[in-house]
């Protein structure tokens, strides 16, 4: 871990000092070529900000993106539970747009319906030519990340009544036993001790894809809780309303919450490029220079959680991958090879931090010998979602 910090945080300096000559040295062009990023969440959003703090005149970067503003997905399990912090999970795009060079970064919001070979379609009728393409459309999650609306007024109001449905109901199930059904059981009985809390889980360890030492340590908070936790299972939803059956047993509950698996957003490659798709996990297969794979598109990339990369499903791999992508686009520009390779780096990129109720958090960081965990209980109500803002550069108070 030491020798790669030490390495990028100087590596990150370099890139600050960069970015700001960057902005005095480019110039907007009416002809520019686009640099197109479908996909304004996480991965999306970096990609766009690191490539307009190095494009060069003549091109310039547009992400396009349904919702309004950046769906800060990491708090929504707390925002879903305790009311008062919803408007802070949407951040508006607007601060990474001031503080790129003028004319270098543009944010569209709108929902690409095809990708042709030199343009893509939008649902709003209009086409927007690029030279470069990057697909970051991620995955789809069930509650209570599968927000609706794209407005984030309306958004906002979709948490709100998740918040009622939680207030209202007694006896709540959660189906799905990762990071997202874990972190909303805890912040739920935590919060509201005298609800009565299970977790189920349809494999033999809860978070089974970060190892036992963390499932050790999350089944023992949770149970300390008074969590009712059932492995191995996946309960049928009945006809009757919110009953579960499951071995031999059914069982009626107040409020049922989905928290299983992620689809990856891949059907706008499907008709576009099919062979790059992968037909067992709907993935986008890509090369380890994050090309797609089919070689008739070499201007084509895929990123982040829509990706077949061979690496952990989280966001700092999808920041690391769009390091990756930037440059290989920098170097076509200039005329060379799309030479850097995506290698995961699990110490780094598997990374976990979960909250585990109210105030109570673990880091989990795997590592070769031995898994590495962190615990403490200082955690904030709002789990720091001023770090969400700054990293939009934008101050929470100035939000719309």
């Amino acid at each position: 871990m030491v020798k790669f910090a030490v390495p990028y945080f100087w590596k990150l300096l370099i890139r600050r000092v960069s970015a700001f000559h960057h902005k005095w040295t480019y110039h907007a062009s009416p002809s520019a070529r686009n640099i197109v990023v479908i996909g304004g969440s996480f991965s999306g959003v970096h990609l766009g900000k690191r490539l307009s703090e190095t494009v060069p005149t003549g091109h310039r970067v547009i992400v396009v993106e349904r919702n309004s503003h950046l769906y800060y997905l990491f708090n929504f399990p707390r925002f879903s539970v305790i009311p008062g912090y919803e408007k802070q999970a949407f951040i508006p795009y607007d601060g990474l747009i001031k503080c790129a060079p003028p004319g270098a970064l543009q944010f569209i919001q709108d929902t690409v319906t095809h990708i042709r070979k030199d343009c893509i379609q939008l649902a709003s009728g209009g086409q927007i030519p690029f030279a470069y393409l990057a697909i970051a459309t991620g995955s789809k999650q069930n509650f209570p990340e599968n927000i609706t609306a794209s407005e984030s007024r309306e958004a906002c109001n979709e948490l709100r009544q998740i918040q009622k449905k939680i207030q209202a109901a007694r006896r709540i199930a959660v189906i799905g036993g990762g990071a997202l059904g874990v972190e909303i059981s805890a912040d739920i009985k935590s919060f509201f001790p005298q609800k009565i809390v299970t977790l189920f889980h349809s494999r033999d360890r809860l978070l089974h894809q970060f190892g036992p030492k963390l499932h050790g340590f999350v089944i023992a908070a949770l149970q300390k809780m008074g969590i009712r936790i059932v492995l191995r299972q996946r309960p049928r939803v009945l006809p009757e309303r919110n009953c579960l059956e499951w071995s031999s047993h059914r069982e009626e509950f107040d409020l049922v919450i989905p928290c299983t698996g992620q689809t990856p957003n891949s059907t706008i490659v499907t008709g576009f490029a099919p062979a790059s798709v992968s037909q067992e996990t709907q993935r986008v297969l890509v090369k380890p220079s994050l090309q797609l794979q089919d070689a008739r598109f070499p201007n084509v990339f895929a990123l982040g959680d829509v990706a077949e990369t061979h690496g952990p499903k989280m966001a700092r791999a999808g920041y690391f991958q769009a390091e990756i992508v930037s440059e290989n686009i920098l170097n076509m520009i200039r005329g060379n090879a799309p030479n850097k390779l995506y290698r995961p780096m699990m110490e780094v990129e598997g990374a976990i931090r979960l909250s585990l109720g109210k105030n109570a958090w673990v880091l989990h960081v795997p590592g070769s010998d031995r898994d590495l965990l962190v615990s403490g209980d200082d955690g904030k109500l709002d789990l720091g979602i001023n770090e969400g803002w700054n990293m939009m550069r934008v101050k929470m108070e100035d939000g719309k």
